[in-house]
């Protein structure tokens, strides 16, 4: 490794993204007719709050979100979140989100996206923001790409997400000690063990709780998404 190698980490979900890719498949899947529009959307919006407190089992949630997709099979699922980008994510891709990735690739960073947002929602996103490396929280799938509606391996959420990162750069005989600079972007106190990691932690449209500790640290504070 170049000692000049420069690792960059963004969150997705109201980082990179102005709306919570999660979140809003589960409104989607009501929109669709999938599943009951109170009961589910209750449930949806519990999890989220709990999320935004730092405080969600992550098992439980996976188990309630990937349910309809679990009752429809692999084809109506990939079918569904096609016109789930063309209608929500594509709408929602912001040129300065963009060039900002395009910034730290042109640079030669080692560039990830990493995410508590499980890998059926977020690969296409990925792909669509131009990142080639996703760490998201991975479904288990059993024959024939079925999904379980149980986690594989380390969930990338609060401090699964450094495990996770860890195991990418030790897939290439990389670690975190290998690079000069390591930036991480993300908007919630979910991720503050990643931002600790940080040489450069940035604070991206952040939450208040999160706006909090950036000026109590010094962070930079980036708001990406204001006009």
């Amino acid at each position: 490794m170049s000692h000049r190698s420069s690792l960059t980490l963004f969150d997705l979900d109201e980082t990179l993204l102005p709306l919570d890719s999660d979140h809003a498949w589960g409104e989607f899947v009501i929109r669709l007719g999938w599943v009951d529009e109170q009961a589910f959307r209750r449930r949806n919006d519990e999890f989220f709050a709990q999320y935004k407190a730092g405080a969600l089992d992550i098992h439980a949630y996976v188990a309630f979100a990937t349910e309809p997709l679990r009752e429809r099979g692999p084809e109506a699922a990939a079918a569904a979140h096609a016109q789930f980008m063309r209608e929500v994510v594509e709408p929602a891709l912001r040129p300065q989100a963009l060039a900002l990735v395009r910034e730290h690739q042109q640079r030669g960073d080692a560039v990830a996206l990493v995410t508590a947002t499980n890998d059926f929602v977020t690969a296409p996103i990925a792909r669509s923001l131009g990142i080639a490396t996703l760490i998201a929280v991975r479904l288990e799938r059993g024959p024939g790409g079925t999904i379980t509606g149980r986690i594989a391996g380390t969930p990338s959420y609060r401090e699964g997400k450094v495990v996770r990162v860890g195991e990418w750069l030790a897939e290439s005989g990389r670690g975190w000690g290998d690079f000069e600079r390591i930036s991480v972007y993300s908007d919630s106190p979910n991720d503050l063990p990643l931002l600790e990691r940080a040489s450069d932690p940035v604070a991206t449209n952040p939450s208040p709780a999160l706006e909090a500790v950036a000026r109590e640290r010094g962070w930079r504070i980036l708001r990406l998404f204001e006009e």
